[in-house]
């Protein structure tokens, strides 16, 4: 049974509107986005705005991680989950996370995650190894997706008057290749290296900072922008 999406349809819209009345916006690759099954979306991480934007510019419902510091109370946490959010403890495994990411891989849902698990400062930082170990546990694909201008919008409050240029790129859906056995946590940082060398390859060179070498990949067709 599919769950209700008023919520998050209408924060949507809303979010849409502000794009477009505020700043250039613009998405490219939604055709990459398939349909329906699970799905792992990946993204670099720049603000607050990221995980509204993207779910405004992906043409299926996402569901996604959220820093346990703004659950603040009964009220937002009421409305962060109906919008699809749940309460991520960073700087520890959040056993309760994991096995809610799971259940939405199960169910053939959308996933996002951040794999820096946290915000950088316009230029890529390396990424945390849980993505790719969710994947490989999963069997999910991967949908690489890169954001370009976010950076500037810094207090959440920008959300309701995001400005300048924002460009969103959407990548071609991969899978990681099959693992024999546990995989070391090498294994999994390479792997993790290898799902960011996909987001960085979609990205403009002054953005890519960790994996600004990117290993035999097209130019990103925002470097000309």
């Amino acid at each position: 049974m599919s769950e209700p999406h008023l919520l998050y349809d209408i924060c949507n819209v809303a979010q849409r509107t502000t794009l477009r009345l505020f700043a250039d916006y613009k998405v490219t690759g939604t055709e990459n986005v398939p349909p329906m099954g699970r799905l792992i979306v990946v993204a670099n991480h720049q603000s607050n705005l990221d995980p509204p934007l993207l779910a405004a510019s992906l043409p299926r419902r996402v569901w996604f991680l959220a820093k346990d510091g703004i659950f603040v109370n009964s009220i937002a946490d009421s409305l962060l989950r109906a919008y699809g959010a749940f309460p991520l403890e960073r700087g520890a495994g959040d056993v309760r996370a994991y096995r809610w990411a799971l259940s939405r891989l199960e169910r053939d849902q959308a996933l996002l995650i951040f794999p820096e698990g946290t915000r950088n400062n316009g230029a890529m930082i390396r990424a945390l190894p849980g993505v790719a170990s969710l994947a490989l546990k999963t069997g999910a694909p991967l949908l690489p997706v890169a954001i370009v201008g976010s950076e500037r919008m810094g207090h959440w409050i920008r959300v309701v008057n995001p400005t300048g240029t924002i460009r969103v790129n959407i990548g071609q859906v991969f899978s990681l290749p099959p693992i024999d056995g546990k995989p070391s946590s090498e294994v999994l940082q390479s792997l993790t290296d290898m799902i960011m060398h996909r987001i960085a390859a979609l990205l403009p060179e002054r953005y890519r900072g960790a994996y600004s070498i990117v290993p035999s990949t097209k130019a990103s067709p925002l470097d000309a922008r």
